[in-house]
């Protein structure tokens, strides 16, 4: 475990042949220059190109750094959030800390990370992910989870041990899931993928300083190690084993549990998760009390209202259609969708795809989530039922799901919820990673 507070390298932008942006204030590069307002970063003839004010200088290194002086900050324009997500998006963001500027590997393309201390990272991160107006409890809950996620994945790559992406294939069966160690040139990204990091664009609330100084270095362990402790949006009633999402490795405290003050039983048959998902149990996360919801959301998510229980329809042949598109797999005319093996959530693990070309078993559950939405369904945690032409053949598949997002650990609705209710930070971080402890470092 760490002796201290580490500073972090967030990575803002990859991918792009040119990033505009604004330092508001004085900044120091490496060789001592000071230089402030306007500024644009190229690539051209194999260097990195700089642009400031009306002058033009290529670089004779393949990075740029430079350091804020006093409470300098700097922006970014066109920043992406929600990658690949239905509420994606560009805006312009403000940062603090360092802004490294580095040139592609092979490639004229640029990456922009800001190094940045932990503890101000998680500022952004809690108030970025919610509301910076939510319950003081739940941002201390969350604040301590984040931490401990954080943690938990720069020891993993510092084993050498990350959590990376894998697949197994077989004729007929691709099984695959997604790890969050995936970043080789920054410790994670700013959006999704990782967490939710928008720099000091978002209102950082009295709340939220007081909720990372209650907090500062304070972390989950469990059996002497931090805890990997994941998050989600909404479970929808019951979280998820994390062997059913990512690696097929028991974690005692990420293990399915009822998200109510009464206990769900976990789903074991088609039966009840039909009969799960049709209903609408008094889960934390099931909130309907819209001003409660204006108070922990961030204004995007605001525009998500059917969290807990949604329905997407297709057309038999937009579907057809989205499958070859998102799989690169021609199932021909589809004849069914079959649920072959579920989480006690009600999460699909394994979903067989039938057609009249081919059938295929895929999973897991984020893999689902991609080929069955333009970008991701809400969640894998879906009924299906079809509805037929005058000839008996399938003209329209309906799915109706539950929750948003993987379900493992910490439902972030649920908690936000239970604080609402007088739920302390002990009694959320307790009920969504049971087994675990509360540990300072720092």
């Amino acid at each position: 475990m760490h002796a201290g507070e580490p500073k972090i390298r967030v990575g803002i932008i990859e991918g792009r042949r040119e990033v505009h942006g604004c330092l508001h204030g004085v900044f120091l590069t490496t060789s001592g220059q000071a230089i402030s307002g306007d500024v644009r970063f190229s690539v051209a003839a194999g260097k990195l190109v700089l642009g400031a004010g009306s002058g033009v200088w290529p670089l004779a290194e393949r990075e740029f750094r430079c350091r804020p002086h006093g409470a300098a900050t700097f922006s970014l324009y066109e920043v992406t959030i929600g990658v690949n997500f239905h509420w994606q998006r560009q805006e312009a963001q403000t940062f603090q800390g360092d802004m490294v500027v580095l040139m592609g590997v092979g490639e004229d393309t640029l990456t922009v990370v800001n190094e940045i201390s932990l503890e101000d990272y998680l500022a952004s991160v809690i108030s970025s992910e919610m509301s910076a107006m939510a319950p003081p409890e739940f941002l201390k809950a969350h604040a301590v989870t984040s931490r401990s996620w954080l943690m938990a994945m720069l020891a993993k790559k510092e084993a050498a041990n990350g959590d990376a992406s894998a697949a197994t294939l077989s004729g007929g069966e691709i099984l695959r899931w997604y790890g969050r160690e995936e970043h080789d040139r920054f410790d994670v990204c700013a959006d999704d993928h990782c967490q939710r990091y928008q720099g000091a664009t978002k209102i950082i609330s009295d709340q939220v300083r007081q909720a990372i100084d209650v907090t500062r270095g304070l972390l989950l362990v469990h059996d002497g190690r931090i805890c990997d402790a994941r998050y989600h949006k909404a479970c929808g009633g019951r979280t998820e084993d994390f062997a059913n999402v990512w690696e097929a490795v028991s974690v005692p405290y990420l293990t399915s549990i009822s998200d109510g003050p009464e206990a769900f039983p976990p789903l074991t048959s088609e039966e009840e998760a039909e009969k799960w998902i049709s209903s609408a149990p008094a889960a934390y996360c099931n909130a309907v009390d819209l001003a409660a919801l204006r108070q922990v959301l961030p204004s995007f998510d605001q525009e998500t209202t059917d969290f807990f229980r949604w329905e997407v329809s297709y057309a038999r042949e937009e579907l057809e259609a989205l499958l070859l598109r998102k799989s690169g797999i021609d199932f021909g005319e589809l004849q069914a969708l079959i649920p072959l093996d579920r989480g006690p959530s009600g999460r699909i693990i394994r979903l067989k795809i039938a057609g009249l070309k081919r059938t295929l078993i895929v999973g897991k559950e984020l893999e689902i989530r991609r080929w069955l939405s333009p970008s991701h369904l809400y969640s894998s945690a879906f009924i299906v039922r079809t509805e037929r032409d005058g000839q008996g053949r399938i003209s329209r598949f309906n799915l109706y799901g539950a929750g948003w997002g993987h379900g493992v650990g910490l439902c972030q609705i649920g908690a936000a919820m239970m604080a609402l209710r007088g739920f302390g930070m002990e009694d959320i971080l307790g009920h969504y990673f049971p087994g675990a402890a509360l540990k300072k470092i720092y």
